[in-house]
């Protein structure tokens, strides 16, 4: 069980992860975490695979393997310019209006987990984490390349925002008709939704 709770926090984290921060997680000791990543560096570093773990003093990474860089960078390109899904641009609505947002308090809103979808954001560009001295812990925020791409000066300039930023009217917003079509046009509408971006 062990070494299947460090693969996946290894999996879904889009940054190197200490093996005290590992510990802490897991709620073992830092020798058994070491142990374990041992196991999991002599399973994955082999020629057969896909992916890596790449370590760096006390921190380890998961990665993809130099000889995949081909498919990974023609995935990635189409990440960063295909059509986003309504998902992302739900989480990227919440970020806007509500940034900076730590993770957890984006799905709380949300009510799923967004670790992937915040990584796709970020390979676009229209999202970045930073961290809040005060509190400690990363938070998410739209880029300077987001705003600028819609043609403002500030998130606050965003339609409704003094209203929208609330998370009363947040939390209705993202529940209300499903049915609504969402428009390709790249723009906001009047009612503080992100279009396709």
């Amino acid at each position: 069980m062990l070494k299947k709770q460090i693969e996946a926090l290894l999996f879904l984290s889009n940054k190197p992860l200490s093996t005290k921060k590992i510990a802490d997680l897991v709620e073992r000791s830092k020798a058994e975490v070491e142990t374990v990543l041992e196991v999991l560096r002599q399973e994955y570093n082999i020629d057969s695979r896909g992916l890596r773990l790449i370590f760096n003093a006390d921190e380890v990474q998961m990665a993809t393997a130099p000889e995949v860089t081909d498919i990974v960078e023609k995935f990635l390109k189409e990440e960063q310019t295909g059509e986003m899904t309504r998902p992302q641009l739900e989480t990227l609505t919440i970020i806007a209006y509500r940034g900076p947002i730590t993770k957890m308090e984006l799905e709380q809103i949300r009510g799923v987990n967004c670790s992937l979808i915040l990584r796709n954001l970020m390979i676009r560009g229209l999202v970045e984490e930073t961290v809040n001295k005060k509190i400690k812990t990363i938070v998410y925020q739209v880029t300077l390349d987001f705003i600028r791409h819609l043609g403002l000066t500030s998130t606050k300039d965003l339609p409704d925002f003094e209203r929208l930023s609330q998370s009363e009217t947040l939390l209705d917003l993202l529940n209300r008709d499903e049915k609504e079509p969402a428009s390709q046009t790249g723009n906001i509408d009047g009612q503080g939704t992100f279009e396709n971006v």
